[in-house]
Order: C-alpha cells, then structure tokens, then sequence
C-alpha cells in the first residue's frame, strides 16, 4: 500500500473499458495505475513494489494473455492479488492461478469492487473470492 491507499494495475487493452476501470478503481479509494497489455503490466511490476492488486482482461495483443500473465505474476510476484475478466471466453477457474477471481463482462461495478476489498483487506496472498 501506498501513503495507506492500496494501489491496482489495470491490464486492459481497449482503452474505453481501461478507462471505466480505473475510474471504477479510484471511485473505491484506491491508487490506480494502466496498462495496455501484459508486457507493460510486467515493466510496472518490475519498476514498482507497492502494487497489491491486478485486474487483468484476458485477451490482449503482445506476448500474452490475461491467463499467462495471471500465472506469471502468481509465480514472480506471489503477494500480488489477481483479478481476471473477459468478455470472449468463459474460464474454469482451475485454468487460473490459485487465488485467482474471474469475472465475465460486462461485470457488475459494485462486485468487482467488493471483490477487490475482501482481496485486499486478506494478509493470505492466496485468499480467493468466487
């Protein structure tokens, strides 16, 4: 956390529903920060060790998914808790990092928002809220 605010990367590669995110994320007091695809998901992580949380899309253009950087992060950076959504693919969430939620979209605001403050309010870099 940062100056006591969690801080939330948004992975989403159009840049619309990127925006409707973050603004979902700072409308739940939380710092905010974007990315455009998982490649520059992964300089931010490696540049920064305040974030808690990603929210990720799953399909994105680059050298990965949402699902690969799912597991990327889960092994490289384990405290990091995930979110997943997609609008294409309906997923099994045993495709997913252990911890890891998925959403389908369009998503609710106000679960994705509960979602991030039991995930975030949990020491346990594993806890899961399905």
């Amino acid at each position: 956390m940062k100056n006591g605010k969690a801080v939330v990367l948004v992975v989403e590669d159009s840049a619309i529903i990127r925006m409707g995110a973050i603004d979902l994320v700072f409308s739940a007091g939380y710092e905010a920060l974007e990315a455009g695809d998982a490649d520059e998901a992964i300089r931010i992580l490696e540049s920064r060790d305040d974030i808690d949380l990603v929210f990720t899309d799953v399909q994105m253009p680059g050298t990965m998914d949402g699902i690969k950087l799912s597991h990327y992060i889960r092994d490289r950076w384990p405290p990091v808790k995930l979110m997943v959504a997609s609008g294409a693919a309906i997923l099994d969430e045993s495709s997913l990092p252990v911890g890891c939620t998925f959403f389908s979209k369009p998503y609710d605001d106000h679960t994705i928002t509960d979602v991030m403050a039991q995930l975030l309010s949990s020491e346990a870099p594993t806890a899961c809220a399905g």
